[in-house]
């Protein structure tokens, strides 16, 4: 069953609204991920990925990435609509996020556009941010969602949330 929508206000949309499969699209909106008082991703160019009951998230371009930054993790997963995650440590002078990020390096049809760009947990780096506003994490550990001011939930990750 799902939970009924939080209330949305100007200038916010509701995930509830998103579809399903989830839409990726290519925003202008100013992406930053900074850790270890480092910059490790800058963009104008971010994907998108928006889906039901999740906050947004922003895949950045590799190129937009900066260099010597990623390390190649243990571990996988499989997304059932966008194929096998990579997964990405973030290390900034000898500090390591583990599975800081995660990457489609062969994504499935529709999500060509995918290929290479990095998405990252909020909660593993320092800050994140979109536009300048500083991003909170999806809760429960294994979603990546950007959660700011103009997205309402409520969100899946939260306890009880397993059956959205």
């Amino acid at each position: 069953m799902h939970p009924r929508p939080d209330p949305v206000g100007p200038g916010q949309e509701s995930v509830w609204d998103y579809p399903r499969p989830p839409s990726a699209e290519v925003t202008p909106r100013h992406v930053v991920v900074e850790l270890g008082g480092r910059v490790v991703a800058d963009t104008v160019r971010a994907v998108r990925v928006c889906e039901t009951s999740h906050p947004p998230v922003y895949y950045v371009p590799r190129e937009d990435v900066a260099d010597g930054v990623l390390e190649r993790a243990a571990g996988s997963s499989w997304c059932e609509w966008k194929g096998a995650a990579t997964y990405w440590d973030v290390v900034v002078d000898g500090r390591r996020s583990a599975a800081a990020g995660w990457s489609y390096e062969d994504p499935t049809p529709g999500y060509e556009h995918l290929r290479g760009a990095v998405a990252f947990y909020p909660s593993r780096v320092d800050r994140a941010t979109v536009d300048g506003e500083e991003v909170r994490p999806q809760a429960g550990g294994f979603y990546g969602g950007w959660i700011t001011d103009e997205v309402t939930g409520p969100f899946k990750g939260d306890p009880g949330t397993l059956g959205w």
